[in-house]
C-alpha cells in the first residue's frame, strides 16, 4: 500500500506539473484552473479534467470534495467483470450505515466513453438500481479517462469493439481526494475496504 501511494503521488505530480506549464503558456487560461485551495500533492482534486455525470452536468473532480470517495472504473457492456465490480460497489454500500453513507459518494468511471454516453450510464444506474444520491456516474473523452486510470494504476486495452480487458480495483479516497486504500480483484473479501471507508467517514 505504501508503495502504491508513492507511486500515486509521483504520477499526480507529474501531471500537476505538466498543466501548470500549459497554463502558463496560454493566456487567459490561468482563471481556469485555479487549484482547490487546502489540498495536498497527493489529491486527485488536483486534476482539472471536465467530465459529465449520468445527469449531463459538467463537473471537475475537485466537485466531489468533502466527502469519501469510493471509486472503480467498469463499461456498461462489459458482461464478465464488471457486473461483478458492480456487485462489489453495492455490497460494500449496503454494510455502511445509512447516517455514515451521507458522507460518502460511490463513483463509477467508464472506460468506454465511446459507448458510455451520460444517458447510457443514467439508464445503466436506473437498472442497476443505483440511481440514489450517493451513487455518481463519470463520463469522459479519451485523454482524460486514460489519465484517471494511470493515477489509480488501472490499466485498461480495447480488444475488440465494445469490449476492453481491464484491471479490477475499487479505490478508497478521503475527503481531500487522498488516496487511503485499494481493493484488487473480484469478489474478494470487503470487511477491510469497508472498515476504512467508515473509519475515514468518520475523521
Amino acid at each position: 500500500m505504501k508503495n502504491i501511494l508513492v507511486l500515486f503521488g509521483s504520477i499526480l505530480l507529474m501531471l500537476s506539473c505538466n498543466t501548470d506549464n500549459t497554463s502558463l503558456e496560454m493566456s487567459g487560461e490561468n482563471e481556469k484552473s485555479k487549484p482547490v485551495a487546502n489540498i495536498s500533492d497527493e489529491s486527485i482534486f488536483n486534476l482539472s479534467s471536465k467530465w459529465r455525470t449520468e445527469e449531463n452536468d459538467e463537473i471537475e473532480l475537485s466537485n466531489l470534495k468533502g466527502k469519501v470517495l469510493v471509486m472503480v472504473m467498469i463499461y456498461t457492456t462489459c458482461k464478465v467483470a464488471c457486473p461483478r465490480l458492480v456487485a462489489d460497489m453495492k455490497n460494500i454500500e449496503l454494510q455502511v450505515s445509512e447516517e455514515t453513507n451521507t458522507n460518502i459518494q460511490y463513483v463509477l468511471v467508464s472506460i468506454d466513453p465511446k459507448n458510455d454516453t451520460p444517458e447510457k450510464l443514467k439508464a445503466f444506474a436506473i437498472e442497476k438500481e443505483m440511481d440514489g444520491d450517493e451513487w455518481t456516474f463519470l463520463h469522459g473523452n479519451e485523454e482524460t479517462v486514460r489519465e484517471f486510470a494511470n493515477v489509480l494504476a488501472v490499466k485498461y486495452k480495447e480488444i475488440s469493439p465494445m469490449d476492453f480487458s481491464h484491471s479490477n480495483i475499487i479505490s478508497v479516497f478521503n475527503p481531500m481526494g487522498e488516496l487511503v486504500h485499494q481493493q484488487e480483484g473480484l469478489g474478494v473479501d470487503n470487511k477491510e475496504t469497508v472498515k476504512i471507508i467508515i473509519e475515514t467517514a468518520k475523521q
